[in-house]
């Protein structure tokens, strides 16, 4: 799963990375947890030809996605992720997976290695960061929520998949990463059907990602600085599992 990630590229980097992104200016972000608003880049309105009207555009959702079916929030579960497996066929994505499939900006993400309960060891965090470029973009999904009073809320989830054999040895789950020059095919809702955005949702490759272990800082959504992402030292760094072939990527700490 992915339950933190930061944001912290300057929106310079993001109009480049993003072409065509209409973006103001935005602070640093070392730690954004689930109900926080999170950026999200969606495909904008359709442009005459000759406009010089941006084809994408930045918007702010919450981070818990609702159906728009739901009649209360509090009575459903918080939606922060959603499988890549079975996101096109369950109730709660299906409809968010042929209309609105979002692009998701960030400069990496948190995890954590959970030690067997037997081995007595604690959690250990680690921020996980591509190791080429300072922008990555995450697979979404976005839903705007409709109350009985006529408010709306535009609520969002990152898709995850199983964890390539450079992550597998921290958790078995990682957020899908989709290429930019895949960024048309997947905000494209109107030409491109699920079935035919299945082959984005993969893991990385193996390389793709460095994770560094850091602090239990992170724990705490008050915690805020870039002292979050400091190194700290790791007694045994875990193992990946035997399963995995070597040549797939190694899992490098640093």
């Amino acid at each position: 799963m992915c339950g933190r990630f930061a944001l912290t590229s300057s929106s310079a980097d993001l109009r480049d990375f993003f072409s065509g992104l209409d973006l103001e200016d935005f602070p640093a972000r070392y730690n954004i947890a689930p109900t926080q608003p999170i950026l999200v880049v969606m495909a904008g309105e359709c442009r005459e030809r000759g406009s010089n009207l941006p084809d994408r555009r930045a918007v702010l959702v919450r981070w818990g996605f609702t159906p728009g079916w739901v009649k209360d929030p509090r009575d459903f579960p918080l939606l922060i992720n959603a499988r890549a497996e079975t996101a096109i066929g369950k109730a709660s994505f299906r409809a968010a997976m042929r209309h609105r499939r979002v692009l998701i900006p960030t400069s990496g993400f948190y995890e954590w290695h959970r030690p067997s309960k037997e081995s007595g060891g604690k959690p250990q965090a680690y921020w996980i960061r591509p190791r080429r470029g300072r922008v990555v973009a995450f697979a979404g999904l976005m839903e705007t929520w409709s109350s009985a009073d006529g408010s709306e809320v535009d609520t969002g989830a990152i898709l995850t998949t199983s964890a390539n054999a450079g992550i597998s040895a921290i958790h078995d789950r990682m957020p899908v990463v989709i290429k930019p020059e895949d960024f048309s095919r997947w905000l494209d809702c109107k030409a491109q059907e699920p079935r035919e955005v299945v082959d984005l949702m993969q893991p990385a490759q193996g390389d793709f990602f460095e994770a560094i272990p850091v602090s239990d800082k992170v724990n705490k959504v008050a915690n805020m600085g870039p002292d979050l992402q400091e190194q700290v030292v790791v007694e045994r760094p875990p193992e990946a599992p035997a399963k995995q072939r070597p040549d797939h990527g190694q899992l490098s700490f640093f």
